[in-house]
């Protein structure tokens, strides 16, 4: 088992130090603290900085959970692989007392101060569209069809994690759960019911 640099740690610790305090309110010195990176290593691995670091952390972010969404329906579907995603979310609020949430929605909320971690963001969220949007697409459904319930899938999911945070409550992701996978299971039991 190879053991991770300090450059993946740092990254690692940004990614998790931004969903649950936001990018503004993370400094540099707080990244290098939580990764047990030393001090001058921050400018060694990302030279631009911050920007770098938020850019980065956010790609990061974005591909480990596209990975684990595209593992996720290869697997087990599109309706656990929701009930899923949205557990997991649900699981980090509750360990976190509601602080954490989407890894890649503060460079969404905050990326004006670093546009590169902006586009990083929107690159992350159209991925999980797609390739929700191609797993319902090969179930049957058709592109537009597959397009707007992936789209719906993540908005909702987003939605609901910013509800719960400021609720300090999983109540609205409970009800996104819940109608999500009734929209889902009338959506593909209209292409059985046509075959």
């Amino acid at each position: 088992m190879s053991r991770s640099t300090a450059r993946e740690d740092m990254l690692r610790s940004a990614a998790m130090l931004f969903r649950e305090r936001g990018v503004e309110a993370t400094s540099l010195a707080d990244v290098i603290e939580h990764a047990g990176a030393p001090r001058g290593s921050i400018y060694h691995h990302f030279p631009r900085g911050k920007p770098q670091l938020v850019e980065e952390a956010t790609r990061t972010a974005g591909a480990l959970m596209g990975s684990m969404i595209s593992a996720g329906l290869a697997n087990s579907g599109p309706a656990e692989t929701l009930r899923a995603i949205i557990g997991g979310f649900r699981g980090q609020l509750e360990s976190t007392d509601y602080t954490a949430g989407c890894p890649v929605a503060p460079a969404a909320f905050e990326g004006t101060n670093s546009p590169a971690a902006l586009a990083a963001a929107g690159e992350s969220f159209t991925s999980w569209e797609d390739t929700i949007s191609a797993s319902l697409w090969q179930r049957g459904l058709s592109q537009d069809r597959s397009r707007a319930i992936a789209t719906m899938a993540i908005s909702a999911i987003e939605g609901a994690l910013i509800i719960a945070k400021a609720q300090r409550s999983t109540v609205a992701l409970d009800r996104v759960e819940a109608e999500l996978l009734a929209w889902l299971d009338a959506a593909l039991e209209s292409v059985e019911n046509r075959t």
